[in-house]
């Protein structure tokens, strides 16, 4: 298949531009023709401004994505994210070209202003199947009210225009069932987990070793400042809390000024994969609808037990074994008892075990390409008839 691969990167590398990557190079890897249409964000101020101001409706992206399509040979597009340099205006560019659209649902902000259903730090679904304009009344994208409008009216502007898209892709059942709630045809969204590649064995136990994970950005909506928490109401252990990225609660972790806290900073993913290996278990305290934890299926790989709010997707992730490693978001004691678990050895080993399993039976390359390449198929054979 030739496969137009659609999106929009963000400034700071997350786990969007990782799945895509991965996906791209899977798919070429095994044959398929990819066709890259990717932009950055603006970083001036001024194009910044400029470039916000049309969110909602990008003309000129759509004529360069007609001009992609008109000179390569494509059968399906596969959409990422379009926020906010491409906008939506790339959809109707591929109605008009008439090629099948394919699109994950990375975050929620085809319905919410922040893309996160988050405020106060904790979930709303204000706008969920409603108005989006309760962005402006509590400031929901950067506590601005003039980005707040932009965001929302690139919402309440688009409801129409996802009606282009042939297939829509959710990471959980949560997740769909949100979008549903939200909108979205029920029968128009396949549920498909994200893969992560396989780090390999581990040369010893996750027992053997004292080291606490937690992997990802270092903002409020990731639960940090729960985290920090629960490590002081842990008390006397001989665990050590070891964080891995950046962001702007990296003051807060340095001023914990505790012998058994750790930052190793922002690391490359090759790097990330060798502390995984080498851990003990990740902790996951994410306080808003995570659509779909990258992390913990990466930790699964490395047969590291996994820590983590009973929120959003997340449960859907750990399955049925591992319920009982979830504890209530937000609640720093809860997730307190659940780490004083990982002091037992056996336990964590029999929970590394259980992880690295669940990882083979549903997260691996190979399941994700069958997963793509049956969805593509699909698509393509609705449309032929």
């Amino acid at each position: 298949m030739r496969i137009l691969q659609i999106h929009n990167h963000y400034r700071q590398r997350g786990g969007e531009d990782a799945v895509v990557e991965a996906e791209a190079d899977l798919l070429a890897s095994r044959g398929h023709k990819i066709i890259r249409y990717t932009v950055d964000n603006p970083r001036t101020t001024l194009r910044t401004i400029r470039t916000f101001a049309k969110a909602a409706w990008n003309k000129k992206a759509a004529q360069d994505l007609t001009y992609v399509i008109k000179t390569n040979q494509v059968d399906i597009a596969h959409v990422h994210n379009t926020w906010f340099t491409l906008t939506p205006s790339v959809l109707e560019a591929l109605a008009s070209a008439g090629t099948p659209v394919v699109m994950t649902l990375h975050n929620f902000r085809i319905m919410c202003a922040n893309g996160m259903l988050l405020r106060n730090d904790k979930p709303c679904e204000l706008c969920v199947g409603h108005t989006p304009w309760h962005a402006l009344r509590f400031r929901c994208y950067r506590g601005s009210y003039v980005q707040s409008m932009v965001a929302a009216r690139a919402i309440a502007l688009n409801r129409d225009t996802w009606s282009h898209v042939d297939q829509f892709i959710a990471l959980s059942e949560f997740g769909k069932g949100r979008f549903v709630a939200g909108g979205l045809p029920a029968e128009k969204i396949h549920v498909k987990p994200h893969f992560v590649a396989d780090p390999g064995l581990r040369e010893s136990e996750p027992a053997s070793s004292h080291s606490l994970l937690f992997v990802g950005r270092l903002s409020p909506e990731k639960g940090i400042e729960v985290l920090l928490e629960a490590w002081r109401a842990l008390g006397k252990t001989n665990l050590k809390l070891v964080f891995i990225g950046d962001g702007p609660l990296m003051g807060l972790i340095r001023q914990s000024q505790n012998p058994r806290v750790e930052s190793l900073g922002q690391l490359k993913p090759e790097l990330v994969r060798e502390q995984m290996l080498k851990a003990r278990a990740l902790v996951f305290p994410s306080i808003w609808y995570e659509t779909f934890g990258l992390t913990i299926v990466e930790a699964f790989a490395a047969g590291l037990p996994v820590v983590a709010s009973n929120l959003g997707g997340t449960p859907d992730l750990l399955g049925p074994s591992n319920q009982h490693w979830l504890f209530e978001p937000g609640n720093a004691l809860d997730l307190a008892s659940k780490l004083r678990w990982l002091e037992q050895d056996s336990v964590v080993n029999s929970a590394g075990a259980t992880a690295r399993r669940l990882y083979l039976d549903r997260f691996t390359p190979e399941h994700g390409l069958i997963a793509l390449e049956n969805l593509y198929r699909s698509v393509l054979t609705n449309e032929a008839r």
